[in-house]
């Protein structure tokens, strides 16, 4: 595969999101060069026996402890050996893909202080496919510093990697790799633990999932209204450019496109000058959706982009500054925004579903074949109760992660973001958001199948497709489920 170059150009999130599913990274000669200028002007600030954090003074409480010249590269060390402390599920791999790269990305923006080597170092681990195992629990969202942390053993050595599928101690994923451990020289340990590497790729990944998934939404909905015989005017262009909000115009612009053919667009298609809310409100509902999608993409292509390391090296200014950069809140209230969009998202599709059953149950007739199908024995009608709480588990999750920090290290890191947390609850969301989604669809198909709704758009008469093939050797309505989830729109 074609490498991604760091440049002087922004990184993209497709091209972080490509790295994360296996696409080599490399530096450009420019990004090289900043790394060394930052890494020379600390060098010469380190001489001039100024204090800096975190390489001349201890961390955290210790901030104003003057560190010997003969233990800088210990305490550099230790910084490693002991912020490791994460519990909990394993990360996927491409999250520990995409952390690795935003690192090297961050060290190329040229603020790090890290040595050329802890790039290298970096890069030569992602590229041989020597994946760090991180567990997901241990960041509080002022940088992820137990999971990068989790990196940086392996990178130096020790902790646990996973190496084309055999998960082995640090030091021998790196020998089999070809690899030498890297020594840590300078600020080399704080820089590589000291960023936001997990929620902002993470974020990325779980953007890239978001997108596709508004799109399923909406064709959730054309199913539903073709099955119901609903009135899609809501969906048209003067409608949508009368309060033009991007998101709305995007949303409505896609249900329309999603009902040509179909015979509801016509004169005498609909049965009623208007749908309840569920299905009125779509384009105003899914466009907020899209709405804090975009704000969430700006926030990760911020983040992405930033030098974001504490102590800052500028080389313009040739300063070593104090600052706070490392705290991601607009990524971290982005994400949760985004989830309560997401819910409404929900809470419609929910709501859409018991006009769904009230109308199935209304069409369906007792006999067995060849008269219509009992309504009960239908996948939708099955699943319609686990869409009800799927809905209630997703409603949960709107909760704010952002809120409730705690005040840790003798009360100097009183404050964090939970960047880590919205980012992974967001993701579960999402998934929840999904099932919901494919249960509509197949109450929708079920609908359809009891009172044939007419010509349909292309949109419905794809899904139908999809629900069929779904159902093709299912042995259950979870069977189905899981088949149609599979061939979602999108995924």
């Amino acid at each position: 595969m074609e490498p991604v170059t760091i440049s002087d150009l922004p990184m993209t999130q497709e091209d972080l999101v490509s790295v994360a599913h296996g696409r080599p990274l490399v530096l450009s000669e420019p990004a090289k060069s900043r790394i060394a200028a930052s890494r020379a002007l600390l060098d010469e600030a380190l001489t001039s026996g100024d204090a800096i954090y975190g390489l001349s003074t201890r961390v955290g409480h210790g901030k104003d402890t003057r560190v010997p010249q003969e233990e800088l590269e210990q305490l550099q060390q230790f910084l490693v050996a002991s912020h490791g402390g994460a519990v909990g599920p394993l990360l996927d791999r491409t999250v520990v893909r995409a952390a690795m790269a935003v690192r090297v990305c961050g060290m190329a923006r040229g603020g790090s202080g890290a040595s050329p080597a802890a790039a290298d170092t970096l890069l030569a681990m992602l590229n041989a496919g020597v994946h760090p195992v991180l567990h997901s629990t241990g960041s509080v969202g002022a940088a992820d510093i137990s999971q990068m942390a989790g990196i940086a053993q392996v990178a130096v050595g020790t902790g646990t990697a996973e190496f084309r599928g055999e998960v082995l101690p640090g030091a021998e994923a790196l020998q089999r790799a070809g690899i030498e451990p890297l020594r840590l020289q300078g600020r080399d340990g704080l820089a590589l633990i000291s960023a936001n590497g997990v929620s902002i790729g993470h974020g990325a990944l779980v953007l890239a999932r978001a997108a596709r998934t508004a799109l399923a939404a909406d064709q959730a909905v054309v199913l539903s209204i073709e099955a119901t015989h609903g009135n899609p005017s809501g969906f048209s262009a003067p409608a949508a450019a009368a309060k033009p909000y991007p998101g709305q115009v995007a949303a409505a612009g896609h249900l329309h496109e999603l009902m040509k053919g179909s015979q509801l667009l016509a004169r005498d298609g609909p049965r009623s000058v208007q749908d309840a809310l569920s299905f009125r409100v779509v384009p105003q509902v899914h466009g907020a959706f899209r709405e804090f999608i975009a704000v969430a993409r700006r926030a990760v292509d911020t983040e992405l982009n930033s030098a974001s390391d504490n102590p800052l090296v500028d080389v313009e200014s040739g300063s070593v500054l104090s600052n706070g950069n490392f705290h991601p809140m607009v990524l971290a209230v982005a994400f949760d925004a985004l989830r309560v969009a997401m819910v409404h998202v929900g809470q419609l599709s929910e709501r859409r579903m018991s006009h769904l059953w009230n109308a199935v149950m209304a069409a369906g007739e007792p006999g067995p074949p060849p008269g219509n199908r009992r309504p009960e024995a239908a996948p939708g009608i099955q699943l319609r109760y686990a869409g009800s709480a799927c809905y209630t588990e997703l409603r949960l999750l709107a909760a704010p992660a952002t809120l409730d920090s705690t005040v840790l290290d003798v009360g100097v890191e009183d404050h964090a973001t939970g960047a880590m947390l919205s980012v992974r609850t967001t993701e579960h969301a999402l998934g929840l958001l999904e099932d919901l989604l494919a249960i509509e669809i197949l109450l929708a198909a079920d609908l359809s199948a009891l009172s044939p709704p007419g010509t349909l758009g292309a949109g419905a008469s794809a899904l139908l497709r999809l629900t069929a093939e779904a159902a093709t050797d299912a042995g259950s309505a979870a069977d189905v489920h899981r088949n149609l989830r599979e061939r979602f729109p999108g995924n």
